[in-house]
């Protein structure tokens, strides 16, 4: 135990005798082992930092850092913004004041040329019309009569029986008769097209939108001032016609031309692009904004496009 305890008494470090060393080192010696510890300790501590966590990158973010495919529309593409109108539309009326009878369609009621859509009271106006038709029967009997005359006097006049005056006589009442006859004759055509205006037909194929009368109220082609008298029964749409208006800078109007594809979206289907193309380019500039109007019509019509929708449209390179 105790040649233990000497020998590891004889490993101790004399810290008098280190210390008297070191004071006997040089300044210069002294500092460049300061500055020696002091990297070797930069270079212990950098090496063995911690390191630092991964960090998560979207998958969207990095789909288009890899040259992925982005909903946004491409940088420089022009856009704009407008509403989709119908270039075939008719708010339908009487040609004639009456008391309407009754409305047979309803809004959102798809209709044809030429089918009946309200009827007015017309009982006078078929009363007319019946006289004119009497008067006209009439008249072609008379000149029936006429007609037959003629003839036997002409046959009586070639025998000798029948003289010069009074053949002359006979062809005056035919002409007469024959007058009378086309007179009353327009005069029955035109009371059965005056007639005819008491019933309100639809001028095109296309889809009611608004009615706006209701039996009972007194139509009439021109306002009578006051709100009992309505001059419109409802209101058709082509929907064939519909189109987009859009306004466009005159700064970037020379980048559209006509035909020229066009994708459009419209705010009630922003999932939904829809092909379409220039039609045309309105030939005036609006002076207030500085802007020139611009027709673009659908590839194909579609149920889903209603007018005066909002919509937004992007103009394509003429290649796509």
């Amino acid at each position: 135990m105790d040649d233990k305890s000497d020998l590891l008494k004889s490993l101790k470090i004399d810290r008098s005798e280190t210390a008297a060393r070191a004071g006997g080192l040089s300044a210069p010696l002294a500092l460049s082992l300061a500055g020696g510890s002091l990297v070797i300790g930069a270079a212990l501590g950098w090496y063995l930092k911690p390191t630092p966590p991964p960090v998560e990158i979207p998958v969207a973010a990095a789909a288009a850092t890899a040259g992925g495919t982005s909903a946004a529309p491409a940088a420089g593409a022009l856009t704009a913004s407008g509403y989709v109108v119908a270039r075939r539309q008719a708010t339908v009326a009487a040609e004639v004041t009456g008391l309407l009878l009754e409305v047979r369609v309803e809004e959102g009621q798809a209709v044809k040329a030429g089918e009946v859509l309200a009827v007015l009271e017309s009982t006078l106006a078929k009363a007319d019309t019946d006289a004119a038709i009497a008067r006209a029967e009439s008249a072609d009997a008379e000149l029936a009569e006429a007609q037959r005359v003629l003839r036997r006097t002409r046959e009586l006049a070639r025998q000798g029986f029948a003289s010069t005056a009074t053949l002359t006589d006979a062809e005056a009442r035919h002409a007469a008769a024959l007058a009378t006859r086309n007179a009353l004759r327009s005069d029955a055509e035109r009371a059965k097209a005056q007639l005819d205006r008491y019933e309100i037909k639809a001028p095109f194929d296309g889809v009611v939108v608004n009615k706006s009368a209701q039996p009972g109220e007194i139509i009439s082609p021109v306002s009578a001032g006051g709100g009992f008298t309505r001059t419109g029964v409802c209101t058709i749409v082509d929907m064939e016609s519909l189109e987009i208006e859009v306004d466009v800078s005159e700064a970037y109007i020379a980048r559209v031309s006509q035909g020229q594809p066009v994708e459009a979206v419209l705010d009630a289907y922003p999932d939904w692009r829809i092909p379409a193309r220039v039609i045309a380019t309105i030939p005036a500039a609006d002076r207030a904004k500085a802007t020139v109007r611009v027709r673009i019509g659908f590839e194909k019509a579609d149920p889903r496009i209603l007018p005066e929708m909002a919509i937004s449209v992007r103009f394509l390179d003429q290649r796509a």
